[in-house]
């Protein structure tokens, strides 16, 4: 049975923070770092030009010193606004707007929600089921620590709901507020890259049994994947201290992507690729991976204009890819490979087809 993946729908939060920004910042803030000098050249060469926070550069929970306590409620706040108004547009769009109060929603059977910024019980999808009124019935699932693999890991479990019980809708909701690790307690390399790398946003779309629209097929469950890369817990994690979020990574993270490009590859055998959506973590991720399934850089370039216009949106990425695709789309009947990472190290995946 096909399973359809309709258009995502993105939210972008107000402030809109430049590179040179994020630069003046870090460089104000660390004026004795050992490798002050290098840090403009390394930022540079992400490619990430804009990106946009929930909250001003300057604000307390971003480049000040706001406790744990007031970071992590605004993060998830402003996730939740944004998560509302992602919602609300794919539900419309979709036409699923009904019922006597104009809030309502009908026709949604589950929800999956991916969100790893903030901390808050209960989560996301309840949030959401009050805020959007959808039925008291609806079957969900909160995926909280995905992080950057969020946003294809929800899709995954919204095509195995949809499988399991044919006739369901199901209303996909990733939602991320990343500059809330943004901490100049964090004086690495590494951290000044995830500064700059790193914007906010939530999007959602629609998982049912049958198109709505433009769409990305799915025939059958063996076309997603995932995957853990043994031994890699250490690779990229998070970490909560007394200063706020922190996101850390290894020196062997620089080469966790090409480690599980060979068992996306074995999945895919001899399955064509048209065209791609590849998480947006940095120009060498797009790049190894387009290589590796056969395509080049203007293949990806949905990848690439996420990455210099947004930066990484984590779990929201490539839900953010795949709108642009829809902006931009490839023929029908294309067959195309979905793929993010997130920390672990995994990888999710899926392969479909082009449905115009």
């Amino acid at each position: 049975m096909p399973v359809y993946i309709s258009r995502p729908h993105t939210i972008l939060p107000d402030h809109k923070v430049s590179t040179s920004e994020i630069v003046d910042d870090i460089l104000t803030h660390h004026p004795e770092h050992p490798r002050r000098a290098a840090i403009p050249r390394i930022i540079s060469a992400l490619r990430v030009d804009t990106r946009y926070f929930t909250q001003p550069l300057t604000a307390p929970t971003i480049s000040g010193t706001a406790s744990i306590e007031e970071r992590s409620t605004t993060a998830f706040n402003d996730a939740l606004e944004m998560a509302t108004r992602a919602g609300r547009t794919a539900l419309t769009t979709a036409g699923l707007h009904a019922g006597p109060d104009p809030g309502a929603y009908a026709g949604v059977d589950a929800i999956v929600t991916t969100h790893s910024t903030g901390w808050a019980v209960p989560n996301l999808d309840i949030h959401l089921i009050d805020r959007l009124r959808l039925a008291p019935t609806v079957r969900r699932i909160a995926l909280t620590t995905l992080a950057c693999a969020g946003g294809t890991q929800a899709l995954i479990r919204a095509i195995d709901l949809v499988t399991a019980r044919p006739g369901t809708r199901v209303l996909v909701v990733a939602a991320e507020v990343i500059s809330s690790v943004y901490n100049h307690h964090d004086t690495s390399i590494e951290a000044m890259i995830y500064k700059a790398l790193f914007g906010d946003s939530a999007a959602a779309c629609i998982v049912s049994d049958h198109p709505l629209g433009p769409s990305l097929r799915i025939d059958d469950p063996d076309d997603t994947l995932e995957f853990v890369l043994p031994d890699s817990v250490e690779r990229y994690s998070g970490r909560i201290d007394g200063t706020g979020f922190h996101f850390d990574s290894t020196k062997q993270a620089l080469t966790a992507a090409d480690d599980v490009l060979p068992t996306v590859l074995n999945w895919l055998g001899d399955s064509p690729v048209d065209f791609t959506a590849i998480h947006p973590g940095s120009p060498r991720i797009i790049t190894d991976t387009a290589t590796a399934l056969g395509l080049d850089d203007a293949a990806a370039r949905h990848s690439f204009t996420t990455l210099a216009d947004e930066g990484n949106l984590g779990g929201v990425s490539i839900l953010r890819v795949l709108e642009r695709t829809h902006a931009d789309p490839p023929p029908a009947g294309a067959r195309g490979v979905v793929i993010a990472y997130g920390p672990g190290f995994a990888a999710a995946a899926l392969r479909g087809t082009w449905h115009a």
